[in-house]
């Protein structure tokens, strides 16, 4: 990995807008509770979405970063957060999951301006397409700020980004596709020049260890970690990890109903981290 800090490295892709190549939500089975815990952990404000009473987005003032989702527990979804990667078309990619041994869970699904999938990749972590049918009236991230980013954990990061580019056009050479970058161990995604995601090596399928099992991790930026874990517990939640990162650090948390998510100090994806 490049040594450079990740303070004064380029600042990641913006996943809000109407040209993000990302989008995050959480599935959860308590809407309302879900909503007070971040609105206090992450300072968000919620408005309903198009999708129904059960669906919200979050706000950062009036940039949108997030969904959230409430599904019954009459179904058998993992809570979770999950990465929804923007697609020309939901079929098509869709497809490409499958000829892949990737899997297809749900969809494509009509739903609101778009359509959707969730589906797993061949070692088991989730992810979404979505396919916008609409012009999205939502204003993007400012310039020089990300609300989220990710990091994918898998058994293979060369294999995984091999994966992930032939289903949506990574390193493709089309207009507007994200570029992939090997640097050290693991595999960068940058987009418009900006960093979306990293990609390490190390999961193993088969852990009871669900930070150890591959999984996408999303990661949002705070001004201070202890403060962020402790608001979190205050609301119910639970430290999972804290660890040092290049520039900072970054904690592991688990949400009242079980999701996990990542606090970090650290302005972008890029470095090194354990």
């Amino acid at each position: 990995m490049t040594g450079s800090d990740p303070r004064t490295a380029p600042s990641a892709a913006p996943l809000t807008g109407p040209a993000a190549p990302c989008w995050v939500t959480l599935m959860t089975r308590d809407l309302s509770s879900a909503q007070r815990f971040y609105a206090e952990v992450l300072g968000w404000s919620f408005r309903p979405g198009q999708l129904g009473a059960e669906f919200s987005v979050a706000r950062r003032g009036d940039i949108p970063v997030a969904g959230l989702f409430a599904v019954s527990t009459a179904y058998q979804v993992a809570v979770a957060w999950t990465p929804y990667f923007a697609v020309a078309d939901a079929d098509v990619a869709a497809a490409r999951v499958r000829e892949r041994s990737g899997t297809v869970a749900v969809g494509p699904l009509t739903l609101g301006k778009g359509r959707g999938v969730l589906a797993s990749d061949r070692d088991g972590a989730a992810f979404g397409l979505w396919e916008r049918i609409e012009p999205s009236a939502s204003p993007p991230a400012p310039d020089g700020h990300a609300h989220a980013w990710l990091r994918l954990r898998t058994r293979n990061a060369f294999d995984a980004a091999i994966f992930y580019g032939e289903v949506l056009d990574w390193a493709s050479g089309r207009p507007g596709c994200c570029d992939v970058a090997y640097e050290g161990d693991e595999v960068i995604v940058r987009c418009d020049g900006r960093p979306l995601a990293r990609i390490s090596s190390g999961a193993v399928e088969a852990a009871v260890d669900p930070l150890v099992r591959p999984h996408w991790q999303v990661q949002f930026p705070v001004d201070d970690v202890p403060v962020t874990v402790a608001a979190a517990e205050r609301q119910g939640g639970s430290l999972v990890e804290e660890r040092s990162a290049l520039g900072g650090r970054e904690a592991t948390l688990r949400d009242p109903d079980g999701a996990l998510f990542t606090v970090t100090d650290v302005r972008g994806p890029v470095g090194p981290g354990n």
